[in-house]
């Protein structure tokens, strides 16, 4: 018996340099392009319409995102883009944290019946829904308008499912020794269970910031002003522009992905640890 389990740990000894060169060889073709992308953006003109190809610049410089914020009103996109991602995600978390937890946790008439729709709303493609949204939104005059861009996801089915899931590994007698102690629900809310899920809550944060700071269509069809357009929907439209010249145009191109990316990355290295966290709790239910 200890000589099979002897072979089990040599041979799972062996495969770790495997897998580490598996992984390695992944993440090199994943962030191939993001490392493409960022060197571009400090790129002269010469070495974007070399040919071959440069990757390393041979001059460094800061002229196209000088020539981004020429063209381009960037602070304000960035505004925009700003204050819907954050909306988003702060009703995001109030919203489906609340229904989380009454699904997990409250008894009342019809619980499974909302579980039931929460779960069919997940198997709706998304894209479905932007023609109904459309209509919704025009009808109550929220075109060009931040709660236009916020409202429609305000809250969704993943997070309230994923809040729900995560709620349910708490013990029950904790909350029932709460309310014994005279403790109503917002208390045992906001003081017990929230902070119990803070793994979650980072989870949902990344998942919702990133969703919607990446958002283009829904931006894009509901806004017609320029001075409401997001980041995405403000460098496509640049990119489609006919005017804007090919190799200084590419590279301020470059420069407006990296300022788009850059805030996505700072929000997932801060949240890193509770996302990690939250990834192998759910493993483990």
């Amino acid at each position: 018996m200890s000589a099979v389990t002897s072979t089990r740990r040599g041979n799972g000894r062996a495969r770790k340099p495997l897998l580490y060169v598996v992984a390695s060889l992944g993440l090199l073709v994943m962030a191939t392009p993001f490392l493409w992308m960022a060197l571009s953006a400090f790129k002269t003109k010469k070495d974007l319409t070399a040919s071959p190809p440069v990757w390393i610049p041979s001059e460094w410089t800061l002229q196209n995102f000088r020539d981004l914020l020429d063209q381009l009103d960037m602070p304000q996109y960035f505004l925009n883009s700003v204050i819907v991602a954050v909306l988003v995600t702060v009703c995001n978390l109030l919203f489906c944290s609340m229904l989380g937890y009454a699904l997990a946790k409250l008894n009342f008439s019809g619980r499974s019946k909302v579980f039931g729709v929460v779960l069919a709303a997940l198997m709706v493609p998304a894209n479905l829904m932007v023609l109904p949204l459309f209509v919704l939104i025009n009808q109550m005059n929220l075109l060009d308008t931040y709660a236009g861009l916020v409202l429609p996801f305000a809250a969704g089915a993943f997070g309230v499912f994923l809040m729900r899931q995560f709620m349910q590994s708490i013990p029950d007698e904790l909350l029932e020794a709460a309310r014994m102690d005279g403790a109503g629900e917002w208390y045992i809310f906001w003081r017990i269970v929230l902070p119990l899920v803070k793994p979650a809550l980072a989870t949902l944060t990344i998942f919702t910031f990133l969703g919607s700071w990446n958002n283009f269509i829904w931006p894009l069809i509901a806004t017609n002003d320029p001075h409401k357009y997001t980041l995405p929907v403000a460098l496509a439209t640049f990119a489609n522009d006919p005017n804007r010249t090919v190799g200084g145009g590419n590279g301020m191109l470059m420069a407006g992905s990296l300022l788009v990316v850059l805030p996505v990355l700072v929000v997932f290295a801060v949240l890193q640890r509770h996302f990690t966290q939250g990834i192998a709790t759910a493993g483990m239910k």
